[in-house]
């Protein structure tokens, strides 16, 4: 009996040891498998990863230390994206994080019926996406930042410079979810500034030369580019359109003005986005549900603009904008 009485004293201890080990947040282990998937090469999803590297870092996660992050640049093409995804769930990754839409929707794919819980950041729309039930109680394995645009801000930023302005043209992948959302709030906003959206819907970068050129053709008046991912990662082409024939772009952010070429934004800080992202993905490592993790709504904003870039159309700049800040010593 007494025999029986230690075994089972053993047969118990080793149960419980079991189950502590089954127990331990992700975060108690000696190096937690991080895998973060940016869409495309561009500054502005840049700036998410090292938000994200200095948001996982705040949290008490560093690569090298008690971590181990692989990057990966999908190079703005479905399938490399995919692909990468893929690879993290065969590795056995802890978690992933998904900087844009595309990369969002790839990761999220691939991962859900692994378990393996998907943080995204910069997706303007997640539930028309198909990432989350709502904002408010995800409850799906994803979570993350949302970029709202601010553009009430930027139509009346666009009107300030551009008094006279009629027709805004808008260039969008009607295959991103998050473009498509971006447009249908700007074209509701755009009635109250009485300006008239001009659209043209592209299906992968090959056609945006095309689309360029096409509202060049409707006449628009200005430019005002989105996040889209097809258009931002191909901006040098919409702006070989738009300089000769006289139009301004304005972007949705500070990059696309201070390197590629927009007079002026009122522009979210993707880096601040991204440090919020980091820090989601470090509560979801320590144990957090990540399906009662709201989704982070990022919508404050600022004016920034380029005297450099204003130069091209003789534009003043308006006295309501007299203390934005000038990004054109912004090096490139």
């Amino acid at each position: 009996m007494k025999s029986f009485n230690k075994l089972f004293v053993v047969f118990v201890v080793i149960v419980l040891a079991i189950t502590a080990v089954a127990a331990t947040p992700v975060s108690a282990q000696e190096n937690v498998k991080i895998g973060i998937l940016q869409f495309a090469t561009h500054a502005s999803l840049h700036n998410c990863y090292v938000g994200i590297l200095e948001g996982l870092k705040n949290a008490g996660f560093e690569d090298g230390k008690n971590a181990t992050i692989e990057y990966v640049d999908g190079q703005g093409e479905i399938e490399t994206n995919n692909l990468a995804a893929s690879n993290f769930v065969t590795k056995g990754y802890d978690i992933i994080i998904a900087i844009a839409t595309p990369a969002a929707t790839a990761s999220y794919a691939a991962a859900k019926d692994a378990g393996i819980p998907v943080v995204f950041s910069a997706v303007s729309d997640p539930v028309a996406a198909g990432l989350v039930k709502s904002l408010e109680k995800p409850e799906s394995g994803a979570t993350g930042t949302s970029d709202n645009l601010n553009f009430e801000g930027q139509l009346t930023m666009i009107r300030a410079f551009l008094p006279e302005a009629k027709k805004i043209g808008v260039l969008y992948t009607m295959s991103e979810a998050n473009s498509i959302a971006q447009l249908a709030t700007l074209t509701e906003v755009a009635k109250e500034h009485d300006f008239e959206i001009v659209s043209i819907g592209i299906t992968d970068s090959s056609e945006v030369a095309m689309g360029a050129a096409q509202l060049v053709a409707e006449g628009v008046d200005a430019l005002n580019n989105l996040t889209d991912n097809n258009v931002v990662n191909n901006f040098s082409v919409v702006i070989s359109a738009m300089d000769p024939a006289g139009i301004p772009a304005f972007g949705s952010e500070e990059e696309q003005v201070a390197r590629y070429g927009c007079v002026a934004s009122e522009t979210l800080d993707y880096v601040a986005l991204g440090v919020t992202t980091g820090e989601i993905a470090a509560r979801v490592l320590k144990g957090e549900d990540i399906n009662t993790i709201p989704v982070a709504v990022v919508t404050d904003s600022k004016p920034v603009y380029s005297s450099e870039n204003m130069k091209k159309f003789n534009l003043v700049l308006p006295e309501a904008y007299i203390d934005a800040l000038d990004v054109s010593a912004v090096e490139k």
